[in-house]
């Protein structure tokens, strides 16, 4: 395969969450238009930013008129959700010249990152192709919000209102179709379930700071249920064993 057949592939494999992405694009756009901003920011800010959360939190700071301090170390600790992302794909890219790994941290998006992260693991890219599914997705996924950032921005001058749509929970529903396919073992339901309670018990802390710890929380529990569940199976084999040799001296 050459270089644009591997991109392919990360588009066919984002699809379903592209499309989710679609009305919470849209959404974005509207939204600045309401709240009176000019059609510019809207467009210049998925251009240049291009994180969805980020952005919604950042235009209700701005709309509100809240201290430059405040929007930066609240988007900052939004995203910092990503520097897990990175962490975990640095061994798959680190051979990469330093401007491709610049280009690839630009376009870590939760999307990007789920759709192509599973075809390491399961040997469908390499080292070698995998940056190429990456970028795929990447450029599909800011041509996408790009795309609906202006058609939001052009709806909601033209349709009053729209904001008040319910168009957000399309971006629910994209990230329950994210995580899904890794609840197949033990340790990701234990993750999934700590870092559910730990988000409403901590939703009260302030600009944000209960997802990132409730994200923290999520990871130590899967990670101390991973080992838990490794050591218990190597320790059955041994037992098993064990009796096995009793039962010969017997």
């Amino acid at each position: 395969m050459n270089t644009r057949q591997h991109m392919q592939r990360g588009v066919v494999v984002s699809m379903p969450m592209i499309l989710g992405g679609v009305p919470f694009g849209l959404l974005f756009g509207s939204l600045a238009s309401s709240y009176g901003l000019s059609p510019w920011f809207a467009v210049a800010m998925s251009a240049i930013v291009f994180a969805g959360s980020a952005q919604f939190v950042a235009l209700g700071l701005i709309a509100i008129h809240a201290p430059i301090w405040v929007i930066v170390s609240t988007t900052f600790i939004v995203n910092l959700r990503h520097l897990l992302y990175a962490a975990d794909m640095v061994k798959y890219v680190k051979h990469l010249p330093m401007s491709l790994r610049f280009i690839m941290g630009f376009g870590l998006v939760d999307e990007t990152y789920a759709a192509v992260r599973p075809m390491y693991q399961i040997g469908s890219v390499d080292e070698k192709t995998g940056h190429k599914v990456y970028l795929g997705s990447f450029v599909a996924f800011y041509l996408m919000w790009n795309t609906t950032t202006i058609l939001g921005v052009l709806s909601g001058e033209l349709i009053p209102g729209m904001s008040e749509w319910g168009l957000e929970f399309a971006m629910v529903a994209t990230f329950i179709g994210i995580i899904t396919p890794y609840l197949k073992h033990s340790p990701f339901w234990f993750c999934m379930l700590t870092a559910g309670v730990s988000s409403i018990v901590l939703f009260e802390l302030p600009n944000n700071l209960g997802l990132l710890v409730s994200a923290v929380i999520g990871v130590v529990a899967g990670y101390l249920a991973d080992i838990a569940i490794a050591s218990d199976q190597s320790v059955r084999p041994r037992s098993a064993t064990d009796q096995t040799v009793q039962g010969d001296k017997q």
